[in-house]
């Protein structure tokens, strides 16, 4: 089950065989319809749908059955090449939860001699050289020693090897018919014999031409996407991608049906993984997509270097539209051979624009002698890093699997991003309500727009305001959070209970300073019997008296008596 277990990134989606593989749900065909039933197929050829999933729904000829709509028209040479001559890029994101099994897997797949952690070597940074240098003429008292004599002797430090690490999800591969002594020595990390995992010594940019990389990593949407599986029961890969009230909240928000007396944002995008930040919200209210295609552009012009601000949008705001700029690297190179252009010639542009080298004069004569426009070259010139369109193909999936949960149960979305998306809390004003949320949020905004007061603002109030967006979003639709509850409340996960759907349990842990640990053990004491008193309380569980304080002032422990007495009548 690729959707509650994994998700491709990178360009593997790009191929038809990882598709049928299982590997990725991406599907690089171009657009077509597929009856279920007797497996009749139409493919729209001439290039008038971007995407298969803004295709309308229709009946099979056939039989009649409802067709199933798929294909995103991806090169597969953006995967492996024209000529097989590209290293291929097989990366996939797994539950954090599930990383380590998924890592230990390759294991039993390729054997354990065969497979192991790629390597890196951290080298000395300028400013840390630098460091260095100052550190040095302080201690031999050379207070004197010129700036220029500083910065040579920091440049001849900078780059040398300071200490050797791994990869956070990187596994090397070595062919079943070669040693990984043809290509690295092997080390253990931490000079730890008793390590599950040996690195290869040399730096893995140095051998990942000549080997096969994995990126196995972890990643918040497979965890998010097993959840609401698990509390709604509902499979996410039923989800329908061309669903027209939850598409419409990329452009609106009127889906939410938010009280518009109260709520002000233009799109319904607020906690959307990929397009829930200002800045994509931004292009959103800009471009009003109302396609799955339109959405694969906004990834990629959102997740590219220079690809978006002085670029893009500057385009669009003259008069182009989303599918006449380029947003993912693939676009370049489809793009230039639909224009006449030689197919090698197109895949190395697309290559060189794409990893931010710019293009070469004769590649600039070659566009302009193929009726290239001169905004497009002007616009590959600036790019530094272009986004693969099957990476954004699987995010996108994504995105509008957890904006359907938004639209239609917005109970359990709720549970889900409360739970898993935020990286702070401050249950003291979440349970109060709008007005209380209002003031923080205006607080928070205050000090980041005056400037004696901006360099305060730490990331625990980025943090603290974006939780609260989705809070203030949450109370707009009509539903609340209720205090933490020590009968109801769960340790680390957001609930609602059947009998009332519009309000949100807290977990313990969303207590300041109250960890996993501490919550798991109240909840278990809570298994073994109701609590007596708050002396019983304190005595079954890992509670010190401080959390036990925080719970009083929050009013969690409100009727408990504080010691356990004995009724004789």
């Amino acid at each position: 089950d690729v959707c509650s277990s994994d998700l491709s990134r990178g360009s593997v989606g790009s191929s038809f065989v990882a598709t049928m593989s299982g590997i990725t749900e991406v599907n690089p065909l171009i657009p077509h319809y597929v009856c279920p039933d007797c497996q009749h197929s139409e493919f729209i050829t001439d290039g008038s749908v971007k995407s298969g999933f803004d295709l309308p729904a229709k009946k099979c000829p056939k039989c009649g059955a409802e067709m199933i709509v798929n294909g995103h028209d991806i090169a597969f040479e953006t995967f492996l090449g024209f000529e097989g001559d590209k290293v291929p890029d097989i990366d996939l994101n797994f539950s954090g939860e599930y990383q380590d099994k998924a890592h230990a897997f390759t294991k039993t797949v390729f054997g354990e001699d065969h497979v192991f952690r790629a390597g890196t070597i951290g080298t000395v940074a300028q400013k840390t050289a630098f460091g260095y240098v100052s550190g040095y003429a302080e201690e031999m008292g050379l207070e004197n020693m010129r700036q220029a004599q500083r910065l040579r002797l920091a440049n001849g430090c900078e780059g040398v090897k300071r200490t050797t690490g791994q990869h956070p999800g990187g596994i090397i591969v070595i062919p079943s018919s070669m040693d990984v002594y043809d290509f690295t020595p092997v080390q253990y990390p931490a000079n730890n014999p008793d390590s599950e995992w040996k690195t290869t010594h040399f730096d893995f940019h140095d051998i990942h031409d000549n080997v096969l990389k994995f990126d196995i990593l972890g990643h918040v949407d497979p965890t998010a996407m097993r959840l609401l599986q698990n509390i709604s029961g509902i499979d996410p890969t039923t989800i329908p991608m061309n669903d027209p009230e939850t598409m419409s909240i990329f452009n609106s928000v009127d889906a939410l049906k938010a009280d518009p007396r109260v709520y002000s944002e233009a799109t319904g995008a607020v906690g959307l993984p990929e397009f829930g930040t200002k800045f994509v919200r931004g292009i959103l209210e800009l471009t009003r997509p109302s396609t799955f295609s339109e959405l694969l552009r906004i990834s990629g012009l959102s997740h590219g270097t220079d690809v978006w601000l002085n670029n893009a949008k500057d385009l669009i705001d003259g008069g182009l539209t989303l599918h006449d700029v380029i947003g993912c690297r693939d676009d370049i190179m489809t793009y230039l051979i639909e224009k006449g252009m030689p197919k090698k010639d197109s895949f190395f542009i697309m290559e060189s624009v794409r990893k931010g080298k710019g293009l070469k004069p004769e590649w600039i004569e070659l566009m302009k002698e193929n009726n290239i426009p001169q905004w497009y070259i002007d616009s590959c010139l600036k790019i530094k890093y272009l986004f693969p369109k099957a990476h954004a193909v699987a995010y996108v999936m994504m995105a509008i699997r957890i904006a359907w949960f938004k639209v239609h149960h917005p109970y359990w979305y709720y549970v889900a991003f409360f739970t898993l998306r935020c990286d702070a809390y401050e249950i003291e004003t979440m349970v109060k309500g709008m007005d209380a949320i209002k003031r923080r949020m205006d607080e928070i905004q205050a000090m980041k727009s005056n400037p004696e007061t901006k360099r305060q603002v730490t990331k625990k109030d980025e943090d603290l305001y974006s939780m609260f967006e989705a809070c203030l979003e949450m109370y707009a639709r009509g539903y609340r959070f209720s205090n933490i509850d020590i009968d109801k409340s769960l340790a680390t996960e957001f609930r609602v209970l059947p009998d009332d759907l519009k309000t949100i349990i807290p977990p313990f842990t969303t207590v300041d300073g109250l960890g996993a640990n501490v919550a798991k053990s109240i909840v278990e004491a809570r298994q073994q019997g109701e609590f007596l008193s708050k002396e019983d309380l304190l005595n079954r569980t890992q509670l010190s008296q401080t959390l036990m304080r925080k719970l009083e002032v929050l009013g969690t422990l409100e009727g408990m008596q504080e010691e356990n007495q004995l009724s004789l009548f």
